[in-house]
């Protein structure tokens, strides 16, 4: 009896092994795994995209480059005569306006020369008097045949003589008065002073190389920067049009504008080491936010196309078509339309053919289009990217669905086939890896 009820149990066992194998078998060859019905976007299923509608708009050609602010004056302020620095009447970092004082060098001997020059023009100027009164009576003296001709030449030549002489002193005078002057020394333009270079008490020459202290031009100032000659002909074509061109400084890091200016004038020959020109922008600066020697970020506004069809730059796609855009059409599926392309300002782009306002173009999700594929339009918006739900990523191409879209997928109730159950009850693949789960 004992023995009947083992046998019986054996085979009860075989016979649930040899159910379970066929269960196994059936279900392998009659339900294919989801990445072999086409993942989470197989066939059929529709994707979720951004869509965006083909509009009119303007598009600014703004080139874009680096350029550094650069004083229109910088001076540096040095003496015109040799002296004892005696006043400083100024101080480090203020502004100052043309004709201001800056500094006195010792007057004193200037003064003195000054005073001697004048005395000599006045001995100068009695002797020629003098010698003019002497020439008026040796011409009376010699129509009274008086005197010898010789001695009225020999008198006019004495005439002419001091005459000169008083050029020469008048001369001496006006250097000595202009050397005075020069122990006043004042600002030369408008601007604002460095660091002093020289103290008060210094003997000063005008073969000192630093100074006194040097004066920069703040207001207006001028942004020096370069642009690519292939850039060159619109720029040039706008200013023989007499147009204005606007620049744009912006900081380091592109964020805060620092002056709004406009394009000055254009260098007369292109760097062939770089292939680039110059260009000077000046700005009025009147906040003094432009700082010389500093690095700024300029946009020089070229030009504007007006009235253009324009799409979001997102939805031009580059391929074996060449250049196109994923197309929807009425019934929830895109087309791929070849478009060409115009001017892009980094965010919209326009598009000179093969599309019209109003076409809508997906901008988001193109990566997991194909031509006649089924979409999803966002829920609450035309176009609006991420209006459709969190993004779900697609099935790669050797059919095995990844991480996001398994755990995305409905709850499967049967497992496929190569699949096996581990020891601490986790599904595992013919690979030994744990298999994807559904919670």
């Amino acid at each position: 009896m004992s023995r009947l009820r083992t046998l019986l149990g054996i085979g009860l066992g075989l016979a649930v092994v040899a159910g379970a194998g066929w269960y196994i078998t059936t279900q392998m060859h009659t339900t294919p795994p989801a990445a072999a019905r086409g993942g989470r976007y197989g066939p059929g299923m529709a994707t979720p995209v951004g869509i965006a509608a083909a509009a009119k708009g303007d598009i600014p050609i703004v080139i874009k480059a680096l350029g550094t602010v650069t004083p229109l004056a910088t001076v540096t302020i040095k003496t015109q005569i040799t002296g004892q620095l005696v006043q400083v009447e100024f101080t480090e970092g203020q502004a100052v306006k043309q004709g201001d004082l800056l500094a006195v060098v010792d007057p004193r001997p200037y003064e003195v020369a000054l005073q001697n020059a004048n005395g000599t023009l006045a001995k100068d100027e009695a002797l020629l008097k003098n010698a003019q009164i002497d020439l008026q009576r040796y011409q009376t003296l010699v129509k009274q045949d008086s005197i010898a001709r010789q001695q009225l030449d020999t008198q006019a030549a004495l005439v002419r003589q001091y005459e000169a002489q008083l050029i020469t002193d008048r001369a001496v005078v006006d250097n000595a008065k202009l050397n005075l002057a020069y122990t006043r020394i004042v600002a030369p333009v408008t601007g604002r002073i460095g660091l002093r270079l020289v103290d008060r008490g210094n003997f000063v020459t005008m073969g000192d190389a630093t100074g006194i202290c040097v004066i920069t031009q703040m207001q207006p100032i001028s942004v020096m920067f370069t642009i690519p000659e292939d850039a060159l002909p619109p720029v040039l074509k706008r200013l023989r049009g007499g147009a204005t061109l606007p620049v744009t400084a912006l900081d380091r890091a592109q964020k805060g504008e620092l002056g709004q200016g406009k394009l000055a004038t254009i260098d007369n020959q292109i760097d062939t080491t770089t292939g680039t020109v110059k260009l000077r922008a000046v700005f009025d600066n009147e906040d003094e936010s432009l700082f010389p020697n500093q690095f700024v970020n300029v946009r020089l506004l070229a030009d504007t196309v007006k009235d253009a069809t324009v799409v979001p730059v997102a939805a031009i796609q580059r391929g074996q078509p060449g250049t196109f855009v994923y197309l929807v059409k009425t019934d929830d599926t895109v087309a791929i339309q070849v478009v060409e392309t115009g001017v892009t300002d980094g965010e919209k782009i326009a598009v000179t053919k093969g599309l019209e306002v109003g076409d809508q173009v997906v901008i988001d999700g193109v990566d997991r289009l194909r031509d006649g594929a089924r979409i999803r339009r966002p829920s609450g918006g035309r176009g609006a990217p991420g209006a459709s739900g969190p993004p779900v990523a697609a099935a790669p191409p050797d059919g095995h669905p990844t991480a996001a879209s398994d755990a995305a997928a409905p709850e499967r109730p049967r497992r496929a086939s190569g699949e096996r159950q581990g020891a601490n009850g986790e599904r595992r693949g013919s690979g030994g890896r744990p298999a994807q789960t559904n919670q």
